[in-house]
């Protein structure tokens, strides 16, 4: 877009919502074809949201200022590469949009290549950037068949830049309830604060993708090897107090405290609406859960905070025959 035609574009865009600057949150729902914006858009609409799929950029200021007129506050939009979006085009209509209403949030979606691959294949769907149209209008050649790889890895450099204005989840291996549970408790804690979320993962199943900040606490003692505590998990209250017994473990919780106690207000400052700490340990299932949920009750307060644990979310950890006791586990 050329200064020319940004100018006046800003210039349309606020003669459009001059008169609709009233208290409205409008969330952008976009991301990778296959990462869940059907299930996520569902979930928003169950939070009460006016939501709208599959719309083409151009029309993003028209409809916010419609909605608005009409008394709504609460507005999601889908836009993706199906409706042809460009992703500087988007960028731009989004930080201006930005000038003119109370909140706007952006959710991009994820998922790893294989998982995308299984979703396509059990949806037998085509991917998007096979259309004619939706090739023409990214100005990609129209009558390329692509192979599914190719598409996936296209898709992921064409709308990258959008992933820098929100909030990025991951959702691979994570079944559609899980999302939806997920995205409801990240949308309740939206705020005017930074939203600080901690989440435990494995680090033999991978780094989430959504992580901003990653911390390694395999060095910690590990209840794995307790006959008793083996099979239960960090929200455990036995599991707890074996950590809550080792100084290296409570060392470990303050260092990473202090870290983000010093760098947080400067991720605000930058203009960061949201952060997510990773805490990774061999299996997620008790040294990082433990962690991330005593961050998590350190930080609330100060901030929003939501706690998710990406392998007890997926169900690849059986939880205990018997329960003697839960420490937190809830999102904030």
């Amino acid at each position: 877009m050329s200064v020319r035609h940004a100018g006046r574009y800003s210039r349309a865009l606020a003669g459009t919502l001059r008169c609709y600057i009233a208290a409205v949150q409008v969330i952008v729902l976009t991301g990778i074809s296959g990462s869940g914006k059907s299930v996520a858009l569902a979930a928003l609409e169950d939070l009460g949201f006016f939501c709208t799929d599959n719309l083409p950029s151009p029309l993003l200021p028209e409809l916010v200022a419609h909605a608005q007129a009409h008394g709504l506050t609460r507005i999601a939009i889908a836009i993706d590469s199906r409706s042809g979006s460009d992703a500087t085009d988007l960028g731009e209509r989004i930080q201006a949009l930005r000038q003119h209403a109370a909140e706007v949030r952006v959710i991009f979606l994820t998922a790893s290549t294989p998982d995308l691959f299984a979703r396509f294949s059990e949806t037998r769907r085509r991917h998007p950037l096979n259309s004619p149209d939706v090739a023409r209008a990214l100005g990609l050649p129209e009558d390329q068949e692509r192979a599914l790889d190719e598409c996936i890895s296209l898709e992921r450099e064409l709308f990258a830049p959008l992933a820098e204005l929100g909030i990025v989840i991951d959702t691979s291996g994570l079944k559609p309830q899980i999302l939806r549970q997920w995205l409801k408790d990240m949308v309740r804690s939206l705020g005017n604060n930074v939203l600080l979320t901690f989440e435990s993962f494995a680090f033999k199943h991978g780094v989430p993708d959504d992580a901003d900040l990653v911390f390694d606490v395999r060095s910690l003692p590990n209840p794995h090897y307790d006959p008793v505590l083996k099979p239960q998990t960090g929200l455990d209250l036995p599991v707890a107090e074996f950590l809550a017994s080792h100084d290296l473990v409570l060392a470990m919780v303050q260092d990473i405290e202090r870290f983000i106690a010093k760098w947080l207000p400067e991720f605000m400052r930058d203009g960061r609406n949201y952060l997510t700490v990773a805490i990774g340990c061999t299996g997620g299932q008790h040294r990082s859960v433990y962690v991330a949920e005593r961050l998590a009750e350190r930080f609330r307060g100060e901030t929003q905070v939501v706690t998710r644990h990406r392998q007890l979310s997926m169900g690849r950890i059986q939880p205990a025959a018997t329960n003697p006791g839960r420490v937190g586990g809830t999102p904030s």
